[in-house]
Order: structure tokens, then C-alpha cells, then sequence
């Protein structure tokens, strides 16, 4: 079976709260939002929010970007900083994971990176048939994880959506 051709809507949530707290809410990102920035541009979002790193805004704000989209790319909020919260936020809202999205992510890294790779925390899945990726908050990582979405995002709304 082939893919079906879908056209895909998507949304861009940077979460940081030091830029939240300089900028409050905003349409587009902020000149230094550089990953936020990239992505919007790079997919054409439809929807853009800057929200500060914390677990029921996350979650709140990722609820209601996925009614309008057809897949969510976080930047920022991943690390092992006690307040980096993207993950622990999203992932109950996950349905089905995308571990291999991770995994490939930390090797591309890796290859870049050495072994400080293994500090991201990379993350995919489907929620109500819809894919949300989580990025690192640094430009090369979205980069690295932009590619890795493009290259899939269509067979993978088409498996989500049972249509193969």
C-alpha cells in the first residue's frame, strides 16, 4: 500500500520560561527564539506559542494546538535540568510512542556530538492520530530533528490514521 497524499498542518510550541517571562505571549517568535523561528518557517506552522516550562501550561497548550494541527513540534524543556518538564508534560497524552524517532535522533547526535548525545531526551508519539515531536531547544538539534520529521511525518500520520 501507498501513502496517502496528505497535506499537514503544524504547530510549534518553544517552551522556555526565561524567554516567557521577557516576552509574555506572542504570534511568532522572538528574534532569539532561533529554534523556534527555524521551525516555523521550515513547516509553514500554521500556530506558534511560547509558553514557560511548566507541566499543566504544557499540557494545556498542547491540548488545544492539536485541535487546529495535524502535528505538534516542541522545542526546548527537554534536558536533564529539574525544571526541563516537556517530556514528563506530554508524554501521558502520548497514545502510541515513536521510540525509534528518539533513537535515531541520538544517533545522528552522536555522530555529531560524541557522547553527550545520550543527554537528550528527544521524544514522539501519536495522541488522537496526530504526531507530537519534542526537540532539544538548540538550533542544530532542531535541524537534525526537522529532517528526521519531513523525511516521515506523512507515513506516519498515515499508519496514526489507520489509512494503510
Amino acid at each position: 500500500m501507498h501513502e496517502v497524499d496528505l497535506e499537514i498542518a503544524y504547530g510549534v510550541i518553544t517552551v522556555s520560561t526565561s524567554r516567557f517571562e521577557k516576552y509574555g505571549f506572542v504570534d511568532n517568535p522572538p528574534m532569539e527564539d532561533e529554534s523556534g523561528k527555524f521551525l516555523v518557517d521550515e513547516f509553514k506552522a500554521k500556530i506558534y506559542r511560547l509558553i514557560p516550562d511548566d507541566v499543566l501550561e504544557i499540557r494545556r497548550t498542547v491540548l488545544d494546538v492539536l485541535r487546529n494541527v495535524d502535528a505538534i513540534i516542541t522545542t526546548g524543556g527537554t534536558g536533564l535540568n529539574p525544571r526541563d518538564v516537556t517530556i514528563e508534560a506530554i508524554k501521558p497524552l502520548i497514545e502510541k510512542e515513536i521510540e525509534g524517532f528518539g533513537e535515531i535522533f541520538r544517533y545522528l547526535s552522536y555522530r555529531e556530538i560524541g557522547e553527550r548525545a545520550m543527554l537528550t531526551r528527544a521524544f514522539a508519539g501519536i495522541s488522537r492520530g496526530k504526531a507530537i515531536f519534542c526537540l532539544p531547544g538548540s538550533l542544530n538539534a532542531v535541524k537534525l530533528g526537522s529532517n528526521l520529521i519531513k523525511s516521515q511525518i506523512k507515513h506516519i500520520l498515515t499508519h496514526a490514521r489507520g489509512l494503510m
